[in-house]
């Protein structure tokens, strides 16, 4: 579902995703810069591809998602948990994609807001992501907020011909709420 909260930060705020963020989103996913990081890319989609995405993001209710912002207002990227309500769990993935905003503390602020979210909210007990080995500033990110490092999935990934490292990384409700309190 797309989250009807808007939750702000230090440096930015999540909104619902609509549907005239994807032309921008279409825009950056032709980007190699910006798409090399993310597991389930493949084809760069066309403006159709992303309103069919957007309509079953709409409608999947084990799916939470937000498009990431500026405080000015200006469209970064997204973030989403994938929900497994039973185990109380999520899996994060999140992409600021407008690369003049990269390493300006956005994802950090993002990140922490969905685990708030999360924890408080959703009432979860781990929320867990993967990330390339190399991809040192969303690895830094995540441990700045805390998520411990839990495993290497080895020659995981396949990036510009070369087999790459995954790094599995979660972070437990009561980790979370020791750090916040």
């Amino acid at each position: 579902m797309i989250s009807e909260s808007i939750l702000e930060g230090e440096k930015g705020r999540l909104r619902p995703t609509e549907e005239r963020d994807l032309p921008r989103f279409v825009e950056w996913l032709a980007d190699r810069d910006v798409t090399r990081w993310l597991a389930a890319m493949g084809e760069p989609p066309t403006l159709e591809d992303e309103r069919k995405w957007y309509e079953r993001r709409r409608e999947d209710p084990e799916s939470v998602m937000w498009s990431i912002e500026t405080l000015e207002g200006r469209l970064a990227g997204n973030v989403e948990l994938r929900l497994t309500p039973r185990a109380k769990r999520a899996e994060m993935g999140i992409a600021i994609q407008d690369k003049s905003l990269w390493s300006r503390g956005l994802g950090t602020d993002a990140v922490r807001l969905v685990l708030r979210y999360a924890f408080e909210d959703l009432q979860l007990n781990r929320v867990e992501l993967t990330t390339d080995e190399e991809n040192r500033r969303a690895v830094r990110c995540y441990e700045k907020c805390g998520f411990t490092r839990e495993g290497l999935l080895r020659k995981h990934r396949l990036i510009d011909g070369k087999f790459g490292n995954t790094v599995v990384m979660a972070v437990l409700r009561e980790e979370w709420l020791g750090s916040s309190e």
